[in-house]
């Protein structure tokens, strides 16, 4: 979702640094970039390792999503070409899982604004034991789904969501925004979604070309 469907990158950075202004905490934005795409008990342990600050990694992802929520309830800011593609891939049939580290009360007010069984399943970080780069998240959307991972496309935008996807058996359409993403076997690349459509989607699983762009 973050950085994917929706550019939230900033709220959280901009939350992040508000966070450590209260609690007259350490922070950068090199630090931030390092938090792109984990899940976020794993961010809290970073922030409260690195800022200084004397809150649990528990009470540190709540802050943090208050403030994230409070920015997404007045503005989503859609990544482009995301929503086109997701509506060309309802209306052919395809059916779409959301995958994200972010949590269900995040995650809730985004999916307000899109159309109804635009995803049939929703997999968030605080549904999973183990989140991205671990295989669990990609695994859960695919038996959700009641398909074969092999038989999935993912949409990344990290390096450890790529990674989840991969070793979950899904080839990855790899779309990088705030970080970049290594090449890796399955992986193909494109700059944006705009344009994309389910028919070059489909072109993904063939193992033979895991690095083809389709640019």
């Amino acid at each position: 979702m973050d950085g994917t469907l929706v550019d939230t990158e900033p709220y959280w950075i901009e939350t992040e640094f508000a966070l450590a202004a209260e609690y007259d905490g350490k922070w950068s934005r090199e630090l931030a970039m390092e938090l792109v795409g984990n899940d976020l008990i794993t961010s809290g342990r970073f922030i409260r390792r690195h800022m200084g600050i004397d809150l649990t990694p528990e009470e540190i992802v709540q802050r943090l999503l208050d403030g994230v929520v409070a920015r997404v309830r007045h503005e989503v800011p859609w990544r482009p070409g995301a929503r086109e593609l997701l509506e060309s891939l309802r209306v052919e049939g395809v059916p779409c899982a959301l995958v994200t580290m972010s949590y269900e009360r995040f995650v809730a007010p985004i999916l307000a604004h899109l159309p109804a069984g635009s995803f049939r399943a929703v997999v968030t970080g605080d549904s999973v034991t183990r989140g991205k780069p671990d295989p669990e998240p990609y695994l859960t959307a695919a038996r959700l789904l009641a398909v074969d991972p092999a038989a999935c496309v993912a949409i990344e935008d990290s390096g450890p969501g790529a990674t989840s996807a991969a070793a979950a058996g899904c080839p990855v359409l790899v779309v990088p925004h705030y970080v970049d993403v290594p090449p890796g076997p399955g992986r193909a690349f494109r700059e944006t979604l705009v344009g994309v459509t389910p028919f070059d989607l489909g072109l993904l699983p063939d193992r033979d070309l895991p690095q083809r762009d389709l640019r």
